[in-house]
């Protein structure tokens, strides 16, 4: 029995990659054999058939190239989705760009595999003028494009839903510089009054302090508001218009970059370590180092988070000033 204080999500959360992986594996090759039989049964009324395993050679390299290329697509649309509200001219473009790409990896994919299992069957496979007939498979991959980005952000939006967007009910006040008083007007002086020495230059006016940083935010979550201490955060995760909160084993998405809600925390004990990555110091247990200068966190709730070597200094740097 799964703990009942948790929602759909926190029970659907730590199967959720098997069962996306499946989702995508089943669904390809329902594709797969569907197209198979359809293209058998078209090519029996061809002057000149071909063999079944030639037809099915065709069908299913083209669909596991497709099945190789949806976290592409996947981190794609992540990556292009915040700018669909901003910046709409340059969205569609990068989109058009990346169905090009998208296009010729199928193409040179499907090719190749093509040319493999025709050489382990001792014929030969005439793939060098994919290029002639790319043109018309840019036509129909360009469908596939669409229908498969749209419904990694249908899917994605589902699961915002489902998670339950929390947001923060008490944000910090910030502090408030109060205008320095405006100088007397100046005095008319009667004729043969003789000015007394000036005083002394009054020293300028101390900068107002800086605001306080929350210590605790209250955030709204599935009609439920809960009270989370700032230092309780684990790790911070930048997911497109969101930033999501990782505490205690549970996830709070918020609407906010992640370098404005840094800009709430205490830099004292808060790190960004990756483009889309911020931790907590006093969290972290273990640094694994990776090769290319990279390295990945494990941290005291058994989560492991990302880090780029461009952060590395900045983390030693934030780990010895904690």
């Amino acid at each position: 029995m799964g703990d009942p204080r948790k929602n759909l999500y926190e029970r659907y959360a730590p199967i959720r990659r098997p069962l996306e992986v499946a989702f995508w594996i089943v669904l390809m090759s329902l594709q797969a054999v569907f197209s198979t039989m359809v293209a058998i049964v078209d090519m029996r009324t061809r002057a000149v058939p071909r063999p079944n395993w030639e037809v099915a050679t065709w069908e299913g390299s083209s669909h596991l190239v497709l099945l190789l290329l949806v976290p592409v697509l996947a981190a794609v649309e992540r990556r292009l989705s915040p700018l669909a509200r901003t910046h709409l001219p340059r969205f569609l473009g990068l989109h058009l760009v990346a169905s090009v790409v998208f296009s010729v990896a199928h193409v040179v994919g499907m090719f190749g595999l093509r040319a493999l299992v025709y050489a382990m069957a001792g014929e030969r496979y005439d793939f060098w003028g994919w290029a002639g007939q790319w043109s018309y498979e840019y036509l129909k991959d360009v469908r596939v494009y669409v229908s498969i980005v749209f419904g990694i952000w249908a899917y994605r939006l589902f699961l915002l839903r489902l998670q339950g967007e929390a947001r923060v009910l008490d944000a910090p006040e910030e502090g408030v510089a109060m205008p320095p008083p405006a100088p007397a007007p100046a005095l008319a002086e009667p004729e043969g009054f003789e000015p007394s020495m000036p005083e002394a230059p009054q020293p300028p006016p101390s900068p107002p302090p800086p605001p306080a940083r929350p210590e605790r935010f209250l955030v709204r979550k599935l009609r439920r508001e809960f009270l989370i201490a700032a230092t309780d955060i684990d790790w911070l995760q930048a997911e497109g218009n969101y930033v999501g909160l990782h505490v205690n084993g549970h996830d709070y998405l918020l609407r906010s970059t992640l370098t404005d809600f840094l800009t709430q925390l205490d830099p004292a004990l808060f790190a960004r370590v990756h483009r889309s990555h911020a931790v907590n110091l006093g969290r972290i247990k273990e640094i694994e180092p990776l090769d290319g200068g990279d390295a990945r966190l494990h941290m005291h709730d058994g989560t492991t988070v990302p880090c780029s070597r461009r952060y590395r200094d900045a983390l030693r740097t934030g780990i010895g000033a904690a």
